[in-house]
C-alpha cells in the first residue's frame, strides 16, 4: 500500500511540475501568439471595449469610424460608401484585419507605443482610451468618380477593372478604386457566424472582390507601353526628337519569320505610304504597331527592360503600406519577332492600374519617379501627430526632362490632334483642359468568352502644369479611348475641381 502511494504521489509531483512548466512557458514565450490568435474571444471583447480610431481622406471624409454598440461589445466598426473604399480602408473583423485596418492597427486600437503617454495621461484624468485617427492621402471626389466610372462599365459584365490617380510631384495616391468590391459593413457584424458566412460567399464569388484590382491585377498595358518604348528610344540618342522621322510601313515583316504585323485595321501610319517614313510624334498618336514594333526590333529586349525597370517594373521590392501588391513584369523576349511585340504592350508585358499611373507620373514630373504612398499621417486623441509620410523619390531619372517633354508632347498631340487615338472623344476639348494622355487596346486572353480586347489608358493634367496622373485599366473593354479614357476624364476633372482648376 505504502509503495502504491508513494507511486501516485510521484506522478502527481511529476504532473504539478510539468504543468507549472507548461504555464510559466505560456507566460514567457507565447503571451505575444496567443494575445493575437484570431479565436481568442478575450482579446476580441476587449479591442471593441475601447473607441477605434477614425480612417479619413485628405479632404475630410469619415470612411471608416465607430459607433456605440447595443450588443455584448461596447463599440461597432462602419464604412462610409463601404464598396467603394474597401481597396483603401480594407476590413476589421472580430477575427482579422486587412488593408489599412491592418497597417495602422496599433495604432487605429489605441495600442501602439506612440501612444503610451497619451494613454496614462487619459488614464490619470479618468478620460476614456481612444484610438488615433489615420489619415490618407486620397481625395473622395476623385475616389467617387474612379468608382463610379467602373461600375457604370463593368456591373454585370464578370470582367474586372482598377483604377489609380497619383500626384506626380509627391507620389501621393488620390484614387484607388477596384471593381468588383465588397462591403466591409458585412464583415463588421459581432456575431461570428454571419460574419464566416459573408466571408465563405466572398471568397466563392469570381472575379473575386476581394482583389484590389488597382494594385494586385496584372493585364497587357497595350499601346501605353509605347510611352516606355519611345523613352527608350529618345535615350538611345538623345539628338532625336519628336519630329525624327521612324520607319512606318503600313505592314511589318516580323524577322526570324512569315509572320506580318499590321496596324489596326491595316491602316496606314500618316503620310508614310505602304512602306514610307512619318515622324515619331505622328506614329505615336495615331498608335501606329508597325513603327513601334520595329523601334523594339532595332532596340532590342534588353534596352525595352532596362527602361520598363526605370518606371518601376519588375520591383518585387515597391511596396505601399497599407496595400497589397503585384509587380507590373517586363519578360525579355527570346526572339527579335516577340520583341516586336513587347515593344506595342503584348507578349508577356503585364501591368497594374498604379504602374498605368506611374507611366504619366514619371513624364509629368519632368522624368522623375515619386514612391507611391497611401498614409499621409497619424494623429492621437490631442491632435498630435504620431506619424507622418514624407515624401520620396523611386527613381530621380527616369528619363531626363527633355526627353519627358517630348514624350508630353506626343501624349498630348493623342488627345488634342484629329489623328490621336483619343482625340474622337475630346473634341469637345474638356472646357478648355489639355489632357496628356496615351490609349491602349490590349488582346488578353483572359478575356475568355468576350470578344472584346482590355481597355487601358493612362493620363495626365493639366498638361503644362500637372497635378493628377491616372491610370485604368476595364478587363474586355474594347478600345481605349472608349470606356478607359473617360473614366480617367472624370477623374482627372473631379480632383481638378477641389483644386479650383475646371
Amino acid at each position: 500500500m505504502n509503495r502504491a502511494l508513494k507511486r501516485i504521489s510521484i506522478a502527481v509531483l511529476v504532473m504539478f511540475l510539468l504543468l507549472m512548466i507548461n504555464v510559466n512557458y505560456l507566460q514567457a514565450f507565447e503571451t505575444s501568439s496567443l494575445s493575437t490568435r484570431p479565436d481568442n474571444i478575450r482579446a476580441v471583447s476587449e479591442a471593441n471595449q475601447y473607441e477605434r480610431g477614425d480612417i479619413v481622406t485628405a479632404d475630410g471624409v469619415v470612411i471608416a469610424g465607430t459607433k456605440p454598440s447595443n450588443d455584448f461589445y461596447k463599440y461597432q466598426r462602419y464604412y462610409t460608401d463601404g464598396p467603394v473604399y474597401a481597396p483603401v480602408t480594407g476590413y476589421d473583423t472580430i477575427y482579422s484585419t486587412s488593408g489599412v485596418e491592418h497597417e495602422e492597427d496599433a495604432l487605429l486600437s489605441g495600442n501602439g507605443s506612440q501612444l503610451a503617454f497619451r494613454n496614462f495621461i487619459d488614464m490619470i484624468t479618468n478620460k476614456p482610451q481612444k484610438g488615433a485617427t489615420v489619415q490618407l492621402t486620397i481625395n473622395s471626389r476623385a475616389q467617387l468618380a474612379a468608382y463610379a466610372g467602373l461600375a457604370e462599365i463593368l456591373k454585370g459584365t464578370g470582367h474586372v477593372g482598377g483604377v489609380v490617380a497619383l500626384n506626380p510631384a509627391t507620389g501621393a495616391i488620390l484614387a484607388m478604386a477596384s471593381y468588383p468590391s465588397y462591403d466591409p459593413n458585412l464583415l463588421a457584424s459581432h456575431n461570428g457566424t454571419e460574419v464566416n458566412t459573408v466571408d465563405k460567399a466572398l471568397l466563392t464569388q469570381s472575379p473575386s472582390p476581394l482583389l484590389n484590382n488597382a494594385t494586385q491585377t496584372t493585364l497587357p498595358p497595350g499601346s501605353t507601353f509605347k510611352i516606355v518604348t519611345s523613352s527608350a528610344w529618345f535615350t538611345q540618342d538623345p539628338t532625336r526628337t519628336t519630329s525624327s522621322m521612324v520607319y512606318s510601313p503600313q505592314v511589318l515583316t516580323l524577322p526570324q519569320t512569315v509572320n506580318k504585323l499590321h496596324n489596326d485595321g491595316g491602316e496606314i501610319c500618316g503620310s508614310a505610304g505602304a512602306n514610307g517614313q512619318t515622324t515619331i510624334l505622328w506614329a505615336f498618336s495615331q498608335s501606329c504597331d508597325t513603327t513601334f514594333g520595329n523601334l523594339g526590333i532595332d532596340l532590342g529586349g534588353t534596352a525595352l527592360n532596362s527602361m520598363a525597370e526605370r518606371f518601376g517594373m519588375n520591383d518585387p521590392d515597391l511596396n505601399v503600406p497599407g496595400v497589397t501588391m503585384a509587380p507590373s513584369q517586363y519578360i525579355v523576349p527570346p526572339s527579335q519577332a516577340l520583341t516586336a511585340f513587347s515593344a506595342i504592350g503584348q507578349y508577356s508585358d503585364t501591368v497594374t492600374p498604379l504602374q498605368e499611373a506611374m507611366f504619366a507620373a514619371a513624364i509629368a514630373d519632368n522624368g522623375t519617379l515619386m514612391k507611391p504612398y497611401l498614409i499621409q499621417q497619424v494623429t492621437a486623441s490631442d491632435l498630435s501627430v504620431v506619424q507622418s509620410t514624407t515624401p520620396s523619390v523611386l527613381n530621380p531619372s527616369v528619363v531626363s526632362p527633355a526627353i519627358a517633354n517630348d514624350v508630353k508632347q506626343m501624349m498630348i498631340a493623342v488627345v488634342q490632334q484629329p489623328q490621336g487615338t483619343a482625340f474622337a472623344f475630346n473634341q469637345g476639348n474638356e472646357n478648355g483642359l489639355i489632357i496628356a494622355g496615351k490609349t491602349g487596346t490590349a488582346q488578353n486572353l483572359l478575356n475568355g468568352v468576350s470578344p472584346n480586347p482590355d481597355a487601358v489608358f493612362t493620363a495626365f493634367a493639366p498638361a503644362n502644369n500637372p497635378k493628377i496622373a491616372v491610370g485604368v485599366i476595364v478587363q474586355g473593354g474594347g478600345y481605349g479611348a472608349a470606356s478607359a479614357a473617360p473614366i480617367a476624364v472624370k477623374v482627372i476633372e473631379a480632383y481638378l475641381a477641389t483644386l479650383g482648376i475646371q
